[in-house]
């Protein structure tokens, strides 16, 4: 069925990919070939769950189980700055980029459902004594204090269900 998905939807959702990127100061792998890949992967994923989960992680197919892995996904940031590379390679540093950094497989970093309970469960102790909570974007890493989180992040555009509460 995907496999004939068109090569000009892949190369027109790779350049809009490449060019927000780019606007946000990240860059994409410049393994055209390899990229298009995930592209394509990501494409089969929204059309498959109406979200763009990671091509490289195995989706629950539940929105609210997979929002860490929405690409660009909770990760990305802290895998680029150990690595050059996000988990999937769809993302490079760009000492990756100068030939400074050579890409290798990385660990992933996504929590057990044991480690995020008890993430939730140490974050409630703090937010009961603030006026307003704060909200954090996953993606980017924005914080606002107000009653819910904006509907879209003034930074990297990421919606409103991409926010967590942070204290």
């Amino acid at each position: 069925m995907y496999e004939d998905m068109p090569e000009d939807r892949i190369n027109k959702f790779y350049e809009k990919l490449k060019k927000d990127a780019e606007a946000g100061g990240y860059q994409l792998n410049p393994d055209t070939n390899f990229t298009k890949k995930l592209v394509k992967g990501l494409l089969v994923n929204q059309d498959r769950y109406s979200y763009q989960a990671c091509p490289c992680r195995i989706s629950s197919g539940v929105k609210d189980e997979d929002l860490d892995i929405i690409c660009p996904c909770d990760y990305r940031d802290s895998d680029l700055e150990e690595y050059g590379t996000c988990y999937c390679a769809l993302y490079v540093s760009q000492d990756v980029l100068n030939g400074k950094k050579e890409l290798v497989s990385i660990p992933d970093r996504r929590l057990t459902e044991k480690e995020k309970i008890k993430q939730k469960e140490s974050k409630i102790e703090i937010t009961s004594s603030l006026k307003y909570p704060i909200w954090r974007c996953k993606v980017c890493g924005y914080l606002c204090a107000r009653d819910g989180p904006p509907e879209i992040c003034p930074i990297c555009k990421a919606k409103k269900d991409r926010f967590e509460k942070f204290l």
